[in-house]
């Protein structure tokens, strides 16, 4: 009788995690989308209208490396689990 009430107690807590993940994955990658446009502004271009070439401005390939890290550490949100 005890080993049912500790599985259904265990299964209640389990399924009381809800999995918000995607989420705040979607916030996160909305402040960084926000951050490059800022950052690609602050050097006096546009966002989208550049490519990564031999003549790339170093402050667009330094916006082009802060979104890449940014968004790379989005990407444990869209596993985490959220209470």
């Amino acid at each position: 009788m005890a080993s049912k009430r500790w599985i259904i107690f265990v299964l209640l807590v389990v399924f009381a995690v809800i999995d918000a993940g995607p989420i705040a994955y979607g916030v996160c990658q909305a402040g960084c989308s926000a951050a490059v446009v800022a950052c690609y502004a602050a050097a006096g271009f546009t966002f989208g209208t550049v490519t990564a070439g031999v003549g790339t401005p170093a402050a667009v390939l330094a916006c082009n490396a802060a979104f890449s890290s940014c968004s790379a550490a989005c990407a444990a949100l869209a596993l985490a689990p959220t209470p």
